[in-house]
C-alpha cells in the first residue's frame, strides 16, 4: 500500500451542516392548524404522586422534558407537544399537542390514541425506564398512559383569531414552563 495515498485528503473534508433542531425552533401557533389539551396519568400507576417516582430512580420533569424535545425533533413536520402543566403532588400531567393537519370530526380520539401509542409511549416506556411505574396489569398490555383530551378552541372565536390568542397561551421563546411547582 502506498502510504501518501491519502495525502489530499484535506480537499475532500465536508463538514455536516447543522440540522435546524426543534429545540432551536420558536413554536410559533399559527403553523398549526389544531390543538389539543391533553391530560396524561400512568395506566395500572404504582404510585399515587410524581412525588413518589423518585423512590424509583425517576426525575419525572427531567424525563418529560428529555422526551418532548426529542420527539419536537423528529415530528415536527406533523406534531408539536408542550408541557402545560406538572405537580409533583398530583398523578397526572397537561401537555399541549399542535397538529398541521386537523383531524377529521369523530377521527380524533383514534388518531390522539394512536400518537400517544406509538409516538410518546416507548421514549417514556423504554428510554425513560417509566415502566416501573406501572403494575403487571399494564405491563403485560404494555400500555403506559391513560388519555383525555379536549380541543383547544373558542366556539365563539374565529380561526384567525383565535391563533392570534393562542400566542398568549404558547410562550414563542419555545420555553417549557410548569403552571405549578412545588
Amino acid at each position: 500500500m502506498i502510504e501518501n495515498f491519502f495525502a489530499e485528503y484535506k480537499k475532500f473534508i465536508v463538514e455536516p451542516v447543522e440540522e435546524k433542531r426543534a429545540d432551536q425552533e420558536v413554536f410559533d401557533p399559527k403553523h398549526y392548524a389544531a390543538y389539543y389539551i391533553l391530560t396524561l396519568s400512568i395506566f395500572d400507576s404504582r404510585i399515587l404522586t410524581w412525588k413518589d417516582a423518585s423512590k424509583m430512580e425517576i426525575d419525572v420533569e427531567k424525563s418529560i422534558k428529555a422526551v418532548l424535545k426529542d420527539v419536537n425533533q423528529k415530528q415536527r413536520d406533523k406534531y408539536h407537544f408542550q408541557l402545560l402543566e406538572l405537580d409533583k403532588f398530583k398523578n397526572y400531567f397537561i401537555l399541549a399537542l399542535s397538529t398541521k393537519t386537523k383531524f377529521e370530526p369523530g377521527e380524533e380520539n383514534k388518531r390522539i390514541d394512536y400518537i400517544i401509542e406509538n409516538i410518546l409511549t416507548n421514549p417514556f416506556y423504554v428510554g425513560q425506564g417509566w415502566f416501573n411505574l406501572i403494575g403487571e396489569k399494564g405491563k403485560v398490555a404494555r400500555k403506559l398512559f391513560h388519555c383525555s383530551f379536549k380541543e383547544y378552541a373558542g366556539e365563539d372565536q374565529t380561526p384567525s383569531k383565535r391563533k392570534e390568542e393562542m400566542s398568549d397561551v404558547f410562550p414563542k421563546n419555545g420555553e417549557i414552563k410548569l403552571v405549578k411547582s412545588v
